[in-house]
């Protein structure tokens, strides 16, 4: 089992009104309520908890890219990962990822994971979303119908200039170049590992089993409702002929740690300002006409999951969120059986855990994390290990952690 500590770098000050206030954290937010000074403290913080997740042990730390928002800080993730590059010892550094529809040319995104490759000596997992409509669509002015077919010439470009040893001219519908001949070449060989974050569109399924990539189901709301996704993941695999490997999918995962359950409600805060504020998105946003295929939208997992969402950012408590598998809380021994559960059910391989969410306090987070890497994490590491994972970085040290059985 590959465990990773996923940081979202959200705005912690948001006003206590403000989801009746505005309209959207994401698109329209509006740039006064942003504190630069408290940024810079934000930021100095955020890279802290992800340098300490490397100390206790985590498998890799999660960045990711995101615009136009309140709810995640990162417009460009390649600028923490450069910083974990030389401040991680152990773990494997994992962008989820770089937009490749948004980058003119997506050569850009060739050199720079190849910088990041050469600069961590091969730590790099290297992801391509497609991206939010959010992003996308409403923050860079894309057209959704265009998006996903500029995304995979973007992604074809990338792979042959990680791959080809001579100069090459590319002549595509919406890049093209006279010479693609770029310095530095990566680390790995013949290109780092490849994971592809999605939120449950039928075209990813298949498109990231083709070319034998991690899929990330990137949800929120939480396993119970994300083992639908998972569950036609694994069906499209085996329609596909391919073997069965955990590791073959990841999955995130909200965590919450306490000495005891009851003490676990501490927390309590830090979910509802997650849910309530940082996903707090104008329904108008989501899913414009052409960003997602009519036989998603027709999906009954899709269909599922968005009425779920829907019925949880409007009406849970803290409780509901509990319930619902949102968020895995508790003591210890709680959150052992209930993870390793979720794991099981959803057959997953790459666990991706938000352990700071929200408005969470720096000293709250290191407590998470800590308490997660000694009493959690060792419970659940041989999960899978009959199991090879290809999906992994060269560069990564291998660090034995006592594994008691679950």
């Amino acid at each position: 089992m590959k465990v990773s500590w996923f940081h979202l770098m959200p705005y912690r000050f948001l006003p206590p009104d403000f989801e009746e206030k505005y309209r959207s954290v994401w698109v329209d937010v509006p740039s006064h309520l942003f504190d630069p000074v408290k940024a810079h403290q934000l930021y100095n913080e955020y890279l802290d908890e992800l340098e300490f997740a490397d100390q206790v042990g985590f498998d890799g730390v999660c960045v990711n890219e995101h615009h136009s928002n309140a709810y995640g800080l990162m417009p460009s993730p390649n600028l923490m990962a450069s910083a974990m590059a030389r401040a991680t010892s152990r773990a494997a550094i994992v962008v989820l990822g770089n937009s490749l529809a948004l980058y003119n040319p997506p050569i850009r995104v060739a050199e720079e994971f190849a910088m990041l490759d050469v600069l961590s000596g091969g730590q790099l997992i290297a992801g391509f979303p497609l991206g939010t409509a959010m992003d996308t669509v409403f923050g860079y002015g894309q057209v959704p119908v265009t998006l996903r077919e500029k995304y995979q010439e973007a992604h074809d470009l990338v792979i042959k200039a990680w791959t080809e040893r001579e100069p090459f001219a590319f002549n595509g519908k919406y890049s093209q170049s006279r010479y693609v001949n770029i310095w530095p070449r990566p680390y790995q060989q013949p290109r780092p590992p490849i994971w592809v974050p999605g939120s449950g569109s039928l075209e990813t399924w298949d498109w990231t089993i083709k070319n034998d990539y991690v899929y990330c189901y990137l949800s929120y709301s939480g396993y119970k409702v994300g083992k639908a996704i998972l569950d036609g993941f694994w069906e499209e695999a085996d329609r596909q002929n391919k073997e069965f490997n955990p590791y073959h999918t990841g999955f995130l995962q909200l965590v919450a740690v306490s000495e005891t359950d009851a003490q676990a409600e501490e927390y309590k805060e830090s979910i509802e300002y997650f849910f309530k504020k940082c996903l707090h998105i104008h329904s108008g946003f989501g899913n414009p006409p052409g960003y997602r295929s009519a036989r998603t939208n027709r999906s009954e997992a899709a269909a599922s999951t968005l009425v779920s969402r829907q019925k949880q950012l409007a009406d849970f408590t803290w409780k509901d969120y509990l319930e619902a598998g949102n968020v895995i809380v508790g003591g210890p021994e709680t959150v052992r059986q209930e993870l390793a559960h979720a794991i099981k059910e959803l057959r997953v391989g790459n666990l991706m855990l938000l352990l700071q969410f929200g408005d969470m306090p720096k000293h709250l987070a290191m407590k998470n994390t800590e308490l997660f890497a000694k009493e959690v994490m060792p419970y659940v590491k041989d999960l899978w290990s009959e199991y090879d994972n290809r999906w992994w970085p060269e560069g990564v040290a291998s660090t034995p952690i006592d594994s008691p059985a679950v």
